[in-house]
């Protein structure tokens, strides 16, 4: 292949989106319009990618943050011919050049592999798509006699029969580089918008001989570009509907394959389950037989197999061993390991914490900064106090360790192999092993102590 610069255009206002955040900066799928044009284009591994940025200032590429990208400022906004020349002290002399637009994020790395292919030295090639509704977009004109294309006319300077034609430039282009330098210059802005539009170099290509191929995306939802909140929301269906027939395609059972959200990674093993509602963001790993219930979100998380997370529970940054199980209503936060077996049971938080094989905390719970043991039973209403208000402090409790209900272990502490806490109990002290250990003020019953009473309103 011959040498690939690749163009961003990202330097729109995006005014119907009615918001401060520059367009491209918008997201889908958890990941900004920008963001998803850039991976694929990195995907097609171009000698340099340049991004021609406007609207929002420096915002756009602080947010991305890729030091490997030519950042090219357009100001002012005088249209995509103009946005593109911007670029020309970065683009190569020979090669080619793909451009593509920061607000259309859909397009496959197949798509554009397909439209790279046939352009050439020699060659033009543009990406088109026939519309039902081709309105606001401009057309394709082709030659009467031969069919081939001759000149892309905006909508807002197409006469009335071309404004019939359904066949639309998406924009995105291959443009050979030792025409490109020339053809960008000769633009004139003698148009209804007053800019100069890269469009136009179309006519220049077939003038200079340079013959002009046309390809087709396997879907028209891969051109489509966001200038609204109810475009972005149709889009991000779009997306959320094509990564869940991938799933059924690859064996996951979804209870419904339109109430699901990945902002990010998921791989799946075989005979997965996934309920209604759940939202995966990051890269999570789910293996061979996992079952997760609804409402539940998971965030960078690995679940071997065969564990079940139940409805409502929240994990991130975590690493969840064989036939675990989680839930309902538990937070998993980061830096949490569970080995295999474990239980996590209702409204129980667990943090930055090891868990060995077999124990259990089912109800009510909070482990902060510990490391707990294998066969460890952790009773409801427990807390690791890890905190003093200035720094945090581990708890240790061993192997074979029977926590009672409503209890506080005072970080720093050890519980020691085969103790026994009594329920209600403080502790604040290593506790030694085979022992049971509590610490409680002695019950007392009062003689003649009343509940108080409320007083009628206007009593003293």
């Amino acid at each position: 292949m011959s040498k690939l610069n690749i163009v961003i255009l990202a330097a729109g206002l995006g005014k119907r989106m009615h918001s401060a955040l520059p367009k491209v900066l918008h997201l889908v799928a958890g990941k900004p319009l920008l963001g998803h044009v850039l991976d694929t284009g990195r995907a097609l591994s171009p000698q340099r990618i340049c991004v021609v940025y406007g609207h929002g200032g420096d915002a756009v590429p602080q947010a991305i943050g890729d030091e490997t990208i030519t950042w090219v400022r357009q100001m002012p906004q005088l249209g995509t011919g103009h946005a593109l020349m911007q670029a020309l002290p970065y683009l190569d002399k020979d090669g080619m050049t793909l451009v593509l637009y920061g607000d259309v994020p859909l397009t496959s790395i197949e798509t554009l592999k397909r439209l790279i292919a046939i352009a050439g030295e020699k060659t033009f090639s543009l990406l088109t798509v026939e519309l039902a509704d081709p309105a606001g977009y401009g057309r394709i004109v082709r030659n009467d006699e031969t069919g081939d294309i001759a000149a892309i006319v905006e909508e807002k300077d197409a006469s009335k029969s071309q404004r019939e034609i359904q066949e639309i430039n998406t924009g995105i282009m291959v443009i050979p580089n030792q025409y490109l330098h020339g053809w960008l210059h000769k633009l004139e802005n003698h148009n209804a918008q007053k800019e100069y539009y890269l469009t136009d170099i179309v006519a220049m290509s077939v003038k200079d001989g340079v013959k002009v191929e046309a390809a087709q995306p396997a879907y028209a939802w891969e051109t489509i570009g966001i200038n609204s909140k109810t475009q972005l929301a149709a889009l991000e269906r779009i997306f959320q509907n094509e990564s869940a027939k991938k799933l059924l395609d690859q064996g996951v059972t979804l209870a419904d394959m339109s109430r699901i959200d990945i902002r990010g990674q998921l791989d799946c093993g075989r005979d997965v389950e996934i309920d209604i509602n759940c939202i995966f963001e990051g890269h999570v790993q789910l293996e061979d037989g996992v079952k997760v219930g609804a409402h539940s979100i998971l965030k960078n998380v690995k679940v071997a197999a065969g564990s079940t997370i139940a409805p409502f529970s929240l994990i991130e940054a975590a690493e969840i061993g064989e036939n675990c199980r989680i839930g309902p209503y538990a937070r998993i936060r980061p830096g949490t390991k569970l080995a295999n077996e474990v239980h996590i049971g209702s409204f129980v938080e667990v943090k930055n914490s090891t868990i060995a094989v077999g124990s259990k905390a089912n109800h009510l719970s909070y482990i902060g900064d510990s490391i707990v043991g294998k066969n460890v039973n952790i009773g409801a209403g427990t807390i690791t106090c890890n905190y003093d208000g200035a720094n945090k402090y581990q708890t240790i409790i061993e192997d074979d360790v029977f926590v009672g209900s409503d209890t506080q272990l005072v970080a720093p502490v050890k519980v020691a192999r085969g103790s026994t806490i009594g329920a209600g109990s403080t502790i604040t002290k290593d506790t030694p092993p085979e022992t049971l250990t509590l610490s409680r003020a002695k019950q007392m019953s009062i003689d003649g102590w009343k509940r108080p009473v409320k007083k009628p309103k206007g009593e003293k």
